[in-house]
C-alpha cells in the first residue's frame, strides 16, 4: 500500500479510504425492486460512460494514493462488452479485485477470472424460491443463477451470496440461507434494505441485526459463534458451530459502521460518491477529459464527507423520503 499521499484519501473525520468501488455500467439484465424504480431509469449514453482506458487511469491514480482494493459493480458488470479488457488492465495494478454480479452471465467469464487471479465472487440472490425470485427481480432466471453459484463453488472460488432482507418477503428464509453453510464453505451476507430513489423504502420493511440473531439463536441454541471482523469490515461475521461456511450481517441503517468506513464509489459516468447514502457527487471525467488532475476533486469529495449516512444522522432525516429521492437509484450508483 502506498501511503505517500495518504492524506488525500483521509477525510475530515480521520477515516482513510483504501477501498474503491467502480460501477462499470448502469445496465442490468434484472429489474430488482429495491435497486431499480418500477418505471426503469434513463440509461447513460455511451459517450458519458467511462471508457476502459479512463477506468484504468482513474484506478491507477487512486492506487498511487493508497487504494489497495477495488470492487467492480454495476448494474451488472458482465453486460459490458469490454469487461475482459477492463479486468485485464486493472489486474496489472497491485490491488485485490472483487466482483459483484447477479450471476446470469458469470459462467461465461470463469476462465477469464481464473486467468486474472480472481479467487472470490459475490453473487446477489435474495430468495431460494423461484416464484419469489421472479417477483423481486421481474425476471425468470433463478435456475441460471443457482447453477452459476454451484459452478463457482465447484471450481474452488470463495463464493459470497448477498441477500437484501425485506420484512414479510424473504425474512422467513434466514435459516434456509444459513443452512447452505452446513456442508459448503459459502459466505451468506444479509444486507438491510436501504433507501434510494424509487425503491419504496420505509422502516417497516427493515429486518434488523437483532431480529436476525434472535432467529438464529432460536433455531441453533448455543451454537452461534462470533467470528473476528477484519478492520473496516462493514459486516458482522458469524458461523454456526460445526458448519463449514459462515454468515454476516450488514446493518447500514439500524447499526451503521460509518466511524470505520474506508469506502468510496465511482459511478459508471465517472462521478465520485463519498457515501452510498449521500446525494453529493463530484465529477472525475470532467477534469480527466480536459487533461487536468483529478486529485483535487478526490480531496474535495473526501473533505465534504458526512460523519454518518450521508448526513442522514437522525431517525427523522432517515424517514424523510425527500432526502432519499435526492440520491440516485441503486442501479445508477453501483452495488
Amino acid at each position: 500500500m502506498n501511503t505517500r499521499n495518504n492524506d488525500i484519501l483521509t477525510d475530515s473525520n480521520g477515516r482513510v479510504h483504501s477501498y474503491l468501488r467502480i460501477s462499470l455500467t448502469d445496465k442490468c439484465n434484472l429489474r430488482c425492486t429495491y435497486c431499480m424504480p418500477a418505471n426503469g431509469i434513463l440509461v447513460t449514453p455511451k459517450e458519458h460512460l467511462m471508457t476502459a482506458d479512463e477506468i484504468y487511469t482513474i484506478a491507477k491514480q487512486f492506487v498511487s494514493l493508497g487504494v489497495y482494493k477495488i470492487r467492480l459493480t454495476g448494474g451488472e458488470p458482465f453486460v459490458r462488452k469490454d469487461f475482459p479488457r477492463i479486468l485485464e488492465k486493472l489486474s496489472s495494478l497491485p490491488i485485490e479485485i472483487g466482483i459483484t454480479t447477479n450471476g446470469i452471465l458469470a459462467d461465461r467469464f470463469l476462465s477469464l477470472l481464473k486467468k486474472n487471479s480472481i479467487k472470490t465472487i459475490t453473487i446477489s440472490i435474495d430468495t431460494l424460491h423461484k416464484t419469489k425470485f421472479q417477483k423481486i427481480t421481474r425476471r425468470n432466471e433463478f435456475d441460471k443463477v443457482w447453477k452459476t453459484i454451484q459452478l463457482y463453488q465447484n471450481e474452488g472460488f470463495i463464493v459470497k451470496l448477498n441477500i437484501v432482507l425485506i420484512k414479510n418477503f424473504n425474512d422467513n428464509e434466514i435459516i434456509d440461507f444459513i443452512s447452505l453453510t452446513k456442508d459448503k464453505n459459502i459466505i451468506i451476507r444479509f444486507i438491510e434494505f436501504m433507501p434510494f430513489d424509487g425503491n419504496q423504502w420505509n422502516s417497516d420493511k427493515l429486518v434488523s441485526q437483532k431480529e436476525i440473531i434472535d432467529t438464529v439463536n432460536y433455531v441453533y441454541p448455543l451454537q452461534l459463534q462470533k467470528i473476528a471482523d477484519t478492520p473496516n469490515d462493514t459486516a458482522k461475521n458469524y458461523k454456526i458451530e460445526g458448519h463449514q461456511g459462515s454468515f454476516a450481517i450488514i446493518s447500514s441503517v439500524t447499526n451503521p459502521f460509518c466511524d470505520t468506513c474506508n469506502r468510496i464509489r465511482i459511478t459508471a459516468d465517472g462521478k465520485l460518491k463519498n457515501c452510498l447514502f449521500s446525494s453529493e457527487e463530484f465529477s472525475l471525467l470532467t477534469p480527466l477529459r480536459a487533461n487536468q488532475s483529478i486529485t483535487p476533486v478526490i480531496k474535495a469529495a473526501l473533505h465534504y464527507k458526512h460523519t454518518t449516512r450521508g448526513g442522514m444522522d437522525t431517525e427523522l432525516k432517515l424517514q424523510n423520503s425527500d432526502l432519499h429521492s435526492k440520491n440516485r437509484s441503486m442501479i445508477s450508483i453501483g452495488g
